[in-house]
């Protein structure tokens, strides 16, 4: 047991950095995040004996993925925001928001949940937390509120981020069915879809005292999400799982709260816009442009429009970086990205809007400026990840729960794949490190395989939640950079909370035989 327990606690120590140097130390996120790859350089060479070149270039392959898609997706994310408040179409969509309701718990829902879900599912890689809390906080929305309630809100739908590329890897790294494994983790995560937007409101309005007199919205919001994604999960494929319970919630959420826009809304929930506009079609539709324009572009390059798919496909590169593999390579999708595609539609947006080419490249550029130290703490995050997967430190964490826990493995099983995507940032990695480690367990322990290898990704939900990758971005958009570890102590009670939840119900199904 000692042969596990040493490379189990050491391969923890950038982790526990973290942590400490985010919340104890309140050091700020890129100062902690580059402290915890340093930690894992050393562990990695003293215990695991991995040599000088290996660290380098295993970094060196975290930096370039952080680069490329990661930080460019962030930094189109914000720039589209930014870009549109320069325009003034972001007063012009704040007005339109608060024609419907001046309530900031309905707004909440409508634009954290709704919007933001609809931004996981085309796009991922943080845009639901960076456009939503931006249009938050433009809404006179405390920043840490609205941080908060988009960490709560995004992490439900990362399971099927990015056109559900997490799924769809998790399936083709274990060999299971993508239909049936999509299903699975649709009713796994269903409680927990219920519940987030209620958690929203409640956090946003102070309390449960917040759900007097609009509990219904919550409600109605998280069925209409969670109901269509299962069925889509199930009958077409991840792919648009999230986008349709994101584009079905967004409707039937915008009619309800229509109808609760004539009642009265209590001062301390209403949101006062500095000045009142009457918003025509078209201005509406210019308003916006940028982010249709996102809807349709991410709908039309995704893999469901396999014409285009197929013409953009051959736009990449995959090169060996690591020098301890030939075999582990790293793909550079160069059209066909997020972040490639969100740039360009926030460019054409912003000269729909008005926007001079010389007033889009200064705010591109104090957008870079702005990201600065969110670039920093991205580089630092995934050379660690990169450098404790290669290493074998990951694999020691996994080995010493599958083999000391038997038969009670399934109550750590989420927990592996939050810890995976507290590390890397990523749904996506997360399934990669964890997945077969999942399939083997229940092969090992004869549960079905579908139910423990989903519960990786519905532990991803809770690790989305409390990434410090996550809460950089969140505080990047909102303009609160250096506020992380706070962030990260205010989020940490639910992120904990629902992981508790989800050992209890993996085991439970486990012990039943689901």
């Amino acid at each position: 047991m000692l042969a596990l327990t040493v490379p189990f606690v050491l391969a923890l120590t950038p982790i526990i950095w973290l942590v400490i140097a985010l919340i104890g130390l309140k050091q700020q996120a890129w100062v902690a995040s580059l402290g915890a790859m340093l930690v894992a350089v050393v562990a990695a060479m003293a215990y695991w004996h991995m040599t000088p070149i290996n660290v380098a270039t295993a970094a060196l392959e975290g930096f370039l993925f952080a680069l490329w898609p990661i930080v460019l997706v962030i930094i189109a994310a914000v720039f589209t925001y930014n870009l549109c408040v320069s325009t003034g179409a972001m007063e012009t969509i704040k007005a339109m928001l608060a024609s419907v309701s001046s309530d900031k718990r309905i707004l909440t829902v409508l634009i954290a949940w709704c919007f933001g879900n609809f931004m996981e599912g085309m796009a991922g890689f943080g845009t639901a937390v960076a456009i939503p809390a931006s249009m938050l906080v433009a809404l006179d929305i405390d920043p840490i509120t609205a941080i908060l309630v988009c960490l709560i809100a995004n992490g439900v739908p990362t399971m099927y981020g990015s056109v559900g590329i997490p799924t769809t890897t998790l399936a083709a790294q274990t060999g299971l069915d993508v239909l049936e494994l999509g299903y699975t983790q649709s009713l796994q995560v269903l409680p927990f879809s219920l519940a987030c937007p209620i958690l929203m409101v409640m956090v946003v309005g102070g309390g449960t005292k917040a759900l007097k007199g609009i509990f219904p919205i919550p409600l109605v919001a998280g069925l209409t999400f969670a109901l269509p994604q299962i069925l889509v999960a199930h009958l077409v494929g991840a792919e648009l799982a999230d986008v349709a319970g994101a584009v079905l919630s967004l409707m039937v959420t915008f009619i309800v709260a229509i109808r609760y826009s004539t009642r009265k809304v209590p001062q301390e929930y209403e949101v006062i816009l500095k000045k009142h506009m009457n918003v025509d079609v078209q201005g509406a539709i210019i308003a916006w442009s940028p982010f249709i324009l996102i809807f349709l572009v991410l709908l039309c390059t995704a893999k469901v429009v396999a014409p285009v798919y197929n013409f953009l496909e051959p736009f990449r590169s995959t090169v060996n970086i690591y020098a301890g593999n030939p075999d582990a390579t790293l793909t550079f999708v160069w059209i066909n990205t997020p972040g490639v595609l969100i740039l360009i539609c926030g460019i054409l947006g912003g000269l729909a809007q008005g926007a001079y080419l010389d007033q889009t490249f200064a705010v591109l550029y104090l957008t870079v400026v702005q990201m600065s130290k969110t670039i920093l703490t991205m580089l630092g995050i995934l050379g660690c990840a990169k450098i404790m997967t290669y290493s074998g430190m990951i694999g020691s964490i996994s080995d010493f729960f599958v083999t000391s826990l038997g038969g009670f493995y399934p109550l750590v099983a989420p927990v592996l794949g939050a810890i995976g995507t507290f590390v890397t940032g990523s749904g996506t990695s997360s399934e990669v490190l964890f997945g077969n480690v999942q399939l083997n367990a229940a092969h090992h322990l004869g549960i079905n395989p579908l139910w423990l290898v989903a519960s990786n990704s519905l532990g991803v939900s809770a690790g989305k939640m409390l990434s410090p990758q996550n809460i950089a971005i969140g505080c990047a958009a909102v303009d609160l950079q250096g506020r992380d570890g706070e962030i990260m102590g205010k989020i940490a009670p639910y992120a904990f909370g629902f992981v508790i939840l989800m050992m209890i119900e993996i085991y439970v199904g486990a012990l039943i035989g689901l």
